[in-house]
């Protein structure tokens, strides 16, 4: 029986006189974009390239969330809560095909890893600008971080950029105030630059939006949207603890922190306690 009824109808409409840039290889800079993973070991490792691309991906969903969580802070400047809530549930879609790529990164045995871990030398997610830049947007605000960046290279300048404005918390808090919720002064005037520490006046200002989540409706739905974002990053944070704990165990990063040990202090901090001590509150 032959074969030749096995194939789709290639279509007349379908088009073929296209230019470099107009076809979807040219749009989307593949020639760039799939000759960037560049092993270093010698001979090549199998797992090496696994390696970099989990990375490359990663780096390219964080792009995206500074994407929009910048969005999201310009929306709420101009008081559209309702188009910024639509940009942070995008957001916690992103974040979870980042806790999603840990399962891929996890399938390196240590053994294997061992083998190309010392050809990067002192390479760490912890040098990584856009990991840097989504903590510095959601309120994890440390200017020491800014140190493993060259003084005056472009990455410390859009870092120090970010340090010094107001996270997305941050410019919420500003627009409650605007709009006459109260709000201590010292939280809308203040140096950005450091983290946001709980207020009791605040939080009681979150309890009044909460018992009455139908007369404050933008302000509660927005409140939950930045609830879900700080579990998926939690969340993140916890699957990375893990997943390194599972490959090297307890050994010092290639950064030079603690490994593990470092890791897990970050799971002590949070961007919106008000937003959580709440919950207790009602």
């Amino acid at each position: 029986m032959s074969n030749d009824t096995n194939m789709r109808e290639f279509e007349a409409g379908i088009q073929t006189n296209l230019s470099e840039r107009d076809n979807y290889g040219g749009y989307l800079c593949l020639d760039q974009l799939l000759t960037a993973q560049k092993p270093l070991s010698e001979p090549p490792h199998h797992d090496e390239m696994m390696f970099i691309v989990q990375h490359q991906t990663s780096e390219l969903w964080l792009k995206l969330i500074v994407h929009e969580v910048s969005a999201a802070i310009e929306h709420i400047r101009h008081q559209r809560l309702d188009v910024a809530s639509k940009i942070l549930a995008r957001v916690k879609q992103i974040q979870k095909q980042l806790f999603e790529q840990w399962s891929v990164l996890e399938t390196l045995t240590p053994s294997e890893y061992m083998q190309f871990r010392g050809v990067f030398g002192h390479a760490s997610g912890f040098q990584s600008v856009q990991y840097r830049t989504v903590e510095f947007l959601f309120g994890n605000k440390n200017k020491k971080n800014l140190l493993v960046f060259p003084e005056n290279s472009e990455s410390r300048k859009t870092l120090e950029s970010v340090l010094n404005s107001p996270s997305v918390y941050d410019v919420f808090i500003i627009y409650l105030h605007e709009q006459g919720y109260n709000i201590p002064q010292q939280l809308v005037e203040r140096d950005w630059s450091l983290p946001h520490v709980f207020n009791e006046e605040l939080l009681q200002t979150f309890v009044e939006i909460y018992k009455t989540p139908n007369k404050h409706w933008d302000a509660y739905a927005l409140c939950e949207q930045l609830v879900d974002v700080e579990n998926s990053f939690q969340m993140w944070r916890f699957r990375h603890m893990k997943t390194v704990e599972r490959i090297i165990g307890f050994k010092q990063g290639t950064g030079g922190s603690s490994g593990v040990g470092f890791l897990r202090k970050a799971l002590d901090l949070t961007f919106f306690p008000e937003l959580f001590q709440v919950r207790t509150e009602l």
